[in-house]
């Protein structure tokens, strides 16, 4: 997932808990090819706005139609949207044929029975499984059942900063661990100037930092068998590290208490903000008027030693994948479609546009995908980065426990004590929103 990842599913969740009719033009069945001249699309808001996406976006559909005669409706939808109108549509039986899906949800979705199974006979009808990132797969659902959907975009999280912050604070390279980040940032924040970003209302960038923390810390928010685990000691010590940035340590400003729409870019593009963990930001800098020579890219800190698996992970595994709704009224066309979007070229077009790394093996070794903007991404998601738990639960657990992160936020910024029972308590109050089985 990536960007304004916001999720406010709301009580719209819970529906995730339901048998969901499938979505699109069609029948409410298995689908059919009633309409084989005509897809609708929603995409996610990958680039700076929805106008950037639709340039980048609506040409290659151009070419697509030319290519097939179908015709492609797209809607970009915003991430604050994007996962509320896809559970509506999952109950309501009005939707796309084809749409775009934050990795982290395919789990949830996948257990709606809403979303058309990638068995090996619709994988090879895209040219078969093994053209993707194995990485990549580890995210399109449920280990042992079938794909719900098909990997799009591949992200990881890395440290931007900003060179000529850290030249006249005197700082020579950027951080490579937590305590490194945080005397770091001393050094850079006062004068109305801050170290680190964050996008403290961010419900799903919460979870992303928070997950990250928590391997780092031995936990992983869930038991091996699904069950909610957010009260564990590493679970309150991730969290807690994580708040502590704004709370204890005052690298993060007040103010990203309240930041959930990117705004931290637009910050470190102003100069106002030296550091920023985020994925694939090189082509947002690019639209806010940065120049690549303005800023570098590390990996994402560790507590101690080098990025790698276990304690030493140092991103989520994040992506798009693309998901075709069961009753759609153009199986064919959707499948078709999905298969121009993974295609080696469209690859290399979408992912070169956007930053982002091909989840597909052949795009993937194209020289462009080696450049200071990508290398540290690759090198990541090959070496350090873990999937979010495919459980069918997941999505509720973005919306539980990134409000409690949300809410400690503000509890920050207003200077009210952030405290390890503090942490312990909002948890165990997210713990308890979770569906019970």
């Amino acid at each position: 997932m990536r960007s304004i990842r916001a999720a406010a599913v709301g009580a719209v969740t819970m529906s995730l808990a339901l048998a969901a009719s499938a979505c699109g033009g069609g029948s409410s069945g298995g689908g059919s090819n009633d309409s084989p001249k005509e897809l609708t699309y929603w995409a996610s808001n990958q680039g700076a706005s929805v106008e950037v996406d639709k340039k980048v976006l609506q040409p290659e559909l151009d070419k697509f139609e030319k290519e097939t005669g179908i015709k492609v409706k797209l809607e970009v939808v915003p991430w604050s949207d994007l996962l509320n109108r896809i559970l509506t549509a999952t109950t309501s039986g009005q939707g796309p044929d084809i749409l775009n899906i934050g990795n982290t949800w395919s789990a949830s979705l996948q257990a709606t029975g809403a979303l058309l199974p990638w068995d090996a006979k619709n994988f090879d009808k895209i040219g078969g499984k093994d053209r993707f990132v194995e990485s990549a797969l580890g995210s399109t659902g449920v280990e042992g059942q079938d794909p719900a959907a098909v990997p799009l975009y591949s992200m990881a999280y890395a440290l931007y900063y900003n060179k000529q912050m850290f030249a006249d604070a005197g700082v020579t390279k950027p951080p490579a661990t937590w305590d490194e980040l945080v005397e770091t940032g001393k050094k850079i924040s006062g004068d109305g100037k801050w170290a680190l970003g964050a996008e403290g209302s961010n419900l799903s960038n919460n979870i992303h930092q928070v997950f990250v923390l928590g391997k780092q810390h031995g936990a992983d928010f869930f038991t091996a068998d699904g069950k909610p685990d957010f009260t564990s000691d590493g679970a309150v010590a991730a969290v807690k590290q994580y708040v502590d940035l704004m709370a204890k340590d005052k690298v993060i400003a007040p103010g990203n208490a309240e930041y959930a729409q990117n705004q931290s870019l637009s910050d470190f593009a102003k100069g106002k903000t030296a550091m920023v963990l985020w994925q694939t930001a090189s082509a947002t800098f690019k639209t806010m008027g940065m120049e690549e020579d303005e800023w570098g890219v590390a990996p994402a800190p560790v507590a101690s030693g080098t990025p790698g698996a276990g304690q030493a992970t140092n991103s989520m595994v994040a992506g798009i994948n693309m998901a075709v709704f069961k009753n759609t009224d153009n199986v064919d066309g959707a499948t078709t479609f999905v298969k121009f979007m993974t295609s080696d070229a469209e690859q290399k077009i979408l992912n070169e546009a956007y930053g982002s790394i091909p989840p597909v093996k052949a795009a993937q070794s194209d020289p462009a995908f080696n450049t200071q903007a990508t290398a540290v991404l690759r090198e990541t998601l090959a070496t350090s980065a873990a999937a979010l738990p495919q459980v069918p639960d997941e999505s509720q657990f973005e919306t539980a426990v990134g409000t409690a992160v949300k809410e400690l936020f503000a509890d920050a910024a207003a200077g009210r004590a952030v405290t390890a029972e503090s942490v312990k308590e909002k948890l165990a109050k997210a713990q308890q929103q979770m569906p019970t089985k």
